[in-house]
């Protein structure tokens, strides 16, 4: 069995928009990079045909994982959330107790596009040594980069 991927409803709604655009839009234009790239005659010697065949493989690759997350995908509403403990959907406010630094993350889960610097995977490890725990929790968690001691100050939505 797969396993179940615990998404927000905006992080699904990105996914099922990509998908969208790679079926509709992305896959159309491939073709026709093909299509174009035959024209160029000897298919054995046409880099153009090549690098068209080799995009249009890592889309439909693309497309094949991006269904197969979305098979397995289980919604978290705001309702559902709450702020006793760090979760996924949570926003969450930490005191990196080595630098006095205050840091706010939100946790997402790892299928999710998040392209600001303020989300943190559910499998990175920050983000994995936060769920679980409630405001006051001092966790320590070791990372690539080394032990790091967070204090856990606020968890909001």
């Amino acid at each position: 069995m797969a396993t179940e991927l615990l998404m927000t409803q905006e992080g699904y709604d990105a996914l099922k928009a990509e998908l969208n655009e790679l079926k509709s839009v992305t896959r159309g234009e491939i073709s026709e990079k093909i299509r174009v790239a035959r024209g160029f005659g000897d298919l054995s010697e046409n880099s153009e045909y090549d690098e068209a065949k080799n995009e249009q493989a890592v889309v439909e690759a693309r497309i094949k994982k991006l269904e197969e997350q979305l098979k397995n995908v289980k919604i978290i509403s705001k309702d559902q959330m709450n702020t006793d403990t760090v979760s996924v959907g949570c926003r969450v406010k930490i005191l990196d107790m080595e630098f006095d630094e205050e840091l706010e993350y939100t946790i997402a889960s790892s299928v999710e596009s998040h392209a600001d610097l303020d989300a943190i995977s559910d499998e990175s490890p920050v983000g994995k040594g936060l769920i679980g725990h409630k405001v006051g929790d001092v966790v320590e968690i070791q990372a690539p980069a080394g032990a790091l001691k967070l204090k856990i100050l606020e968890i909001g939505l």
